[in-house]
């Protein structure tokens, strides 16, 4: 008798717009591997959301969540102050914790979800989607194969306007770790620490707000980074610009490389070279950026790789995002504390 083995099993802790649109088609487009428990503090909200999925259990209680045997992994996509109680309980528990960014409110608090999740024998990753952009893929593997020889200057346009749905706490409340810098340069900075293969160092930046941010929360920011391969970078990024069209730029001693309206969850967007032989499309094959990270999340569950960005990765980006806050705040040039490197980094 041939017995089926049954699929490692995800919890969902936070029923969330970015589970209900991207994570739960990505973790079922995985073979053997199935969402099967959905937790939130809404317990209607639960099960509204598991009845929506085909999900077979809904609970208000993350503990319940973490207890239920045919759980081995979560996704957490709550509201950011409570990442790390979630997965260090998910850690205690002997779960796998992909878990949405910024990792946490401060370096400290983050650190201890690497910690934990190490010493439990767990993958933690970091859901910086963007690193699993094909573009972004691509941008990586020019840089490193010289096409634009040595980097000097990148630039990140990424100022979207924050549609209603997603409004509520990001624009008003300090406490769950609101606000621009937290949601999209963390993202910024992640990507240009993929594609340059370099750390950023120190950060100065001006905030704004522009109408939607409230209790002192930045709406909009420019910044530039410093990056240790000598790399400066401008970043400007906003929750109320509704027409501008994302992209980043890299630009390099022997050329440039331009990409337009890939700063985004979707498989979309062009990539340009210019240099002294004139400006051509660079080929891009566009695939899902949930399904790919997802895929390298699984593969690191069987110890058969690394995540596509990993909890030292979530560490980093964070120290940086932290940084240009602080800029913000106190109108100084804030250096990046070394030690928000560790050892370890995601492919």
């Amino acid at each position: 008798m041939i017995r089926t083995k049954p699929p490692v099993g995800w919890g969902l802790v936070g029923a969330s717009n970015v589970a209900r649109q991207f994570m739960v088609d990505a973790i079922r487009a995985q073979s053997g591997h199935d969402v099967v428990a959905v937790a939130s503090g809404d317990l209607a909200r639960a099960r509204a959301f598991a009845g929506e999925f085909g999900i077979a259990r809904a609970c208000d209680d993350v503990a319940a969540l973490l207890a239920d045997p045919a759980v081995q992994a979560v996704y957490i996509s709550s509201t950011n102050e409570r990442h790390e109680a979630q997965a260090l309980a998910a850690a205690a528990a002997g779960k796998h914790v992909l878990c949405e960014k910024p990792l946490a409110l401060d370096l400290e608090a983050a650190h201890r979800m690497v910690r934990a999740c190490r010493e439990a024998g767990v993958v933690l990753a970091t859901n910086h989607h963007l690193r699993n952009a094909a573009t972004h893929r691509r941008l990586r593997e020019l840089v490193r194969e010289g096409a634009i020889g040595r980097p000097i200057a990148a630039r990140v346009f990424h100022a979207v306007y924050l549609p209603p749905q997603l409004q509520g706490w990001r624009i008003d409340n300090p406490q769950a770790g609101g606000g621009v810098v937290l949601d999209i340069t963390v993202h910024d900075v992640d990507t240009l620490r993929f594609i340059l293969d370099a750390e950023p160092v120190e950060a100065v930046a001006l905030g704004q707000q522009a109408g939607m941010g409230q209790g002192g929360l930045e709406d909009g920011v420019m910044a530039v980074l410093r990056f240790d391969n000598g790399v400066t970078a401008q970043l400007h990024d906003a929750f109320t610009i509704a027409h501008a069209g994302t992209g980043i730029e890299i630009h390099g001693e022997r050329g440039s490389l331009f990409g337009r309206d890939v700063m985004t969850q979707r498989a979309t967007g062009t990539l340009t070279l210019r240099d002294d032989r004139g400006e051509r499309p660079v080929d891009v094959v566009h695939e899902n950026l949930y399904i790919r990270g997802v895929a390298a999340f699984c593969a690191a569950m069987a110890g058969e790789g690394v995540p596509s960005a990993s909890g030292e990765d979530g560490v980093r980006s964070l120290a940086a995002a932290l940084a240009v806050q602080q800029a913000c705040r106190g109108g100084q040039r804030v250096a990046i504390a070394p030690s928000a490197s560790t050892d370890g980094a995601g492919a």
